[in-house]
C-alpha cells in the first residue's frame, strides 16, 4: 500500500508522488592531502583553493539553503582531519582571501580585452567580456560569503550544520593513511587522534567514519568497535554488489555500507557520467591569460581550441535533465531491491564532494535541485546513522581485504608501482616509532607520566604525512606523480632528520629541527605522542 505525501518546506505546496520503500543517503568524502607550504601551481596549494571555491563553499551554500526551507538529515559528510586542519589554519585563510580576491581580478580583466591571445571561438574578446562578467558576479558571491561565514575557519561552518541535524558527519585517521598496511599501533593512534580532533574542531565526535580510500583489512572492525565507531563505508564489491541493508561486520556491532555502484555511476564512473555531457563546462579548457574556464565540454574528441563557449542556459537544461534521471534511477532501484529482499531497502550514493563545483561545475546546482526533487518524488533521505536506527541492518557479513580502487583490492597501494613507497612506508614508521618509545620512556621510565615532548609529536606528524594514501594513489594514477614522490620522500626525510638528531642524543638539534619543519607541517596542534599504544 503507498500514500500520499505533501511538503512541509516553504514553497512546495504541490502533493509529493505516492511514496516509496526504503531509505536514500547521500554520502560525500571531502579529503585533500596536506598542501599548505608546499607548491603552488601546478599541484599544491592553488589545489586546495580551487577546490574550497568550488566544492566546498557552493556545497554548504546548497546546505543553509535547503536548511533554511526546514530540510535535515540531508547528507553524510566525510570530512577529513586533513581537509579540516587546512580550512581552519590562519595561513590557508589568508590564501584563500587572496586567491578570491584574485579571481575577481582575473574575471575583470577578461571583461577588458580587446584582442584574442589565442585562437577559437572561446577566445574572442566578446566571449570572453560575457564570461569575464559572469566569473566577476561569481567571485563577489563568494568574497562575501567567505568574509561573513568563513573567516574563523571551516569549523564553525560545519558545526552549525552538525547542531542543525543537517548532515551526519564521518571522521577518519589523521592524515588519511591506507589503514590495512600500517603498522597497527600507528593505525590506532591515526584514528583514535583523528576522531579526537573532529570533537575539538566540530563539538561533535562522528559515529562513522569513511574509511580512507575504502580500505579494509579483516580485524579492522574490532579496532573501530574500540574507537567507538559504529558504521563505515566500503565499495559495492567488498559485500559482493549486494548493497541494500547495512551488513554487521564478523559478529561484531560495526555496520559496513556499501556503496551503490548502479546509482553512483550514473553520475559518475571511471568511463562515463553526468559531468560528461556537452553542455557542462569542460574542466580541462584553460583561456591562458586569464586561468578561467571559458569552454563547454561540446563533445568527447573535439580539441579544445575548437570547442564551443560556455552557455548557462544549456547547461541549466541538462541539470535538469540529470536531475530527473538520478531520481527515477534512485526510485527504480529501491523499488527493485526492496523487492529482492522482502522488506525496505536501503540506497547508498557515495562521490568524492570535489566532484561537485571543482570537477563538475555544474554539481552544486544539481545537488540542490536533486535534495528537493527526491522527497517530491516519494523517496525518503536520511543518513547512515538514520539506516542504523531505522534497522536497514541485515545479516552479518565477511567482508574482503578490499578499497574502492582499480581492481577494488590493494594494488593502487600495494602494487609494483609504489612497491618503493610500502617499504619505505615501513622503514619509516618502525624507526619513527623506536625513537618516540625511547624519548618517551627515558626520564620516567613510563610512557604514560612523560611530560609533553613537542619533538616526538613532530616526528610522528610527519610520520603520518609520508604514509597518507594519496601519494601511492598519484603514483598508480599517474596524477602528478613526481610531486607525490617528492611530498613522500620529503615528509620520510623530515621523520628521518629529526628522529635521528633525537636518536644521537643530541636533543637541542632535534629540537630545532622539530621547530623548522612544524612551520610548514604545523597542523594537528593537539596531536600527543604519549598517547601512541603501548608496543
Amino acid at each position: 500500500m503507498t500514500r500520499t505525501v505533501t511538503s512541509t518546506a516553504p514553497g512546495l505546496n504541490h502533493p509529493r508522488q505516492p511514496e516509496v520503500p526504503g531509505l536514500f543517503t547521500l554520502v560525500l568524502h571531502t579529503h585533500l592531502p596536506w598542501l599548505a607550504h608546499h607548491g603552488r601551481w601546478p599541484v599544491g596549494e592553488e589545489w586546495l583553493y580551487q577546490s574550497w571555491s568550488a566544492a566546498y563553499i557552493p556545497l554548504v551554500r546548497v546546505l543553509r539553503t535547503l536548511a533554511a526551507e526546514n530540510r535535515r538529515h540531508l547528507v553524510t559528510l566525510g570530512v577529513t582531519p586533513v581537509v579540516a586542519a587546512q580550512l581552519d589554519d590562519p595561513y590557508c585563510l589568508q590564501g584563500m582571501h587572496h586567491w578570491l580576491a584574485n579571481w575577481q581580478l582575473r574575471a575583470l580583466e577578461a571583461t577588458h580585452i580587446r584582442k584574442a591571445a589565442q585562437a577559437g571561438p572561446t577566445s574572442t574578446p566578446e566571449a570572453l567580456r560575457e564570461l569575464g562578467a559572469r566569473e566577476y558576479t561569481e567571485a563577489e558571491r563568494e568574497l562575501g560569503e567567505f568574509e561573513t561565514l568563513w573567516r574563523h575557519g571551516g569549523s564553525p561552518v560545519f558545526r552549525e550544520l552538525l547542531d542543525g541535524d543537517v548532515i551526519e558527519l564521518l571522521g577518519g585517521p589523521l592524515a588519511h593513511p591506507f589503514q590495512p598496511l600500517l603498522n597497527p599501533r600507528l593505525r590506532e593512534f591515526a584514528l583514535r587522534e583523528g576522531l579526537a580532533d573532529a570533537w575539538q574542531r566540530f563539538a561533535h565526535t562522528p559515529a562513522g567514519i569513511w574509511a580512507p580510500e575504502c580500505a579494509y583489512a579483516p580485524g579492522m572492525e574490532r579496532d573501530y568497535a574500540a574507537a567507538g565507531i559504529g558504521h563505515f563505508m566500503v565499495d559495492g564489491p567488498s559485500l559482493h554488489g549486494d548493497t541494500a541493508l547495512g551488513r554487521p561486520v564478523s559478529g561484531s556491532n560495526v555496520v559496513a555500507f556499501g556503496r551503490d555502484l548502479q546509482v553512483s555511476y550514473r553520475v559518475w564512473s571511471p568511463k562515463s557520467g553526468y559531468p560528461g555531457h556537452p553542455a557542462y563546462r569542460d574542466f580541462h579548457t584553460y583561456d591562458h591569460t586569464t586561468g578561467l574556464k571559458p569552454a563547454r565540454v561540446t563533445g568527447r574528441h573535439v580539441p579544445s581550441q575548437s570547442k564551443a563557449p560556455y552557455d548557462p542556459e544549456r547547461a541549466d537544461a541538462a541539470v535538469d535533465t540529470h536531475v530527473a534521471d538520478f531520481v527515477e534511477t534512485v526510485r527504480q532501484r529501491l523499488i527493485s531491491e526492496s523487492a529482492r529482499i522482502g522488506r525496505p531497502a536501503h540506497v547508498v550514493a557515495a562521490f568524492d564532494t570535489e566532484l561537485f563545483g571543482h570537477w563538475w561545475y555544474e554539481g552544486p546546482v544539481w545537488l540542490e535541485r536533486v535534495l528537493r526533487a527526491l522527497p517530491a518524488a516519494g523517496i525518503r533521505v536520511g543518513t547512515l546513522s538514520e539506516a542504523v536506527t531505522g534497522d536497514y541492518v541485515g545479516a552479518a557479513v565477511e567482508l574482503p581485504p578490499s578499497s574502492w580502487g582499480s581492481g577494488k583490492d590493494w594494488q593502487v597501494w600495494a602494487g609494483e608501482q609504489v612497491a618503493d613507497l610500502v617499504q619505505l612506508n615501513g622503514e619509516v614508521v618502525d624507526a619513527a616509532l623506536a625513537t618516540v618509545d625511547k624519548a618517551l620512556t627515558q626520564a620516567t621510565g613510563s610512557l604514560t607520566l612523560a611530560p609533553r615532548d613537542f619533538v616526538a609529536d613532530q616526528i610522528l606528524r610527519e610520520t603520518l604525512l609520508t604514509v597518507s594514501s594519496d601519494w601511492p594513489f598519484m603514483i598508480s594514477k599517474d596524477s602528478a606523480a613526481d610531486y607525490a614522490r617528492y611530498r613522500a620522500h620529503l615528509h620520510a626525510h623530515a621523520t628521518r632528520e629529526i628522529a635521528g638528531a633525537l636518536a644521537a642524543g643530541r636533543r637541542g638539534h632535534a629540537q630545532r629541527l622539530a621547530d623548522g619543519w612544524n612551520r610548514a607541517d604545523g597542523l594537528f596542534g593537539a596531536l600527543d605522542a604519549r598517547r601512541l599504544p603501548s608496543a
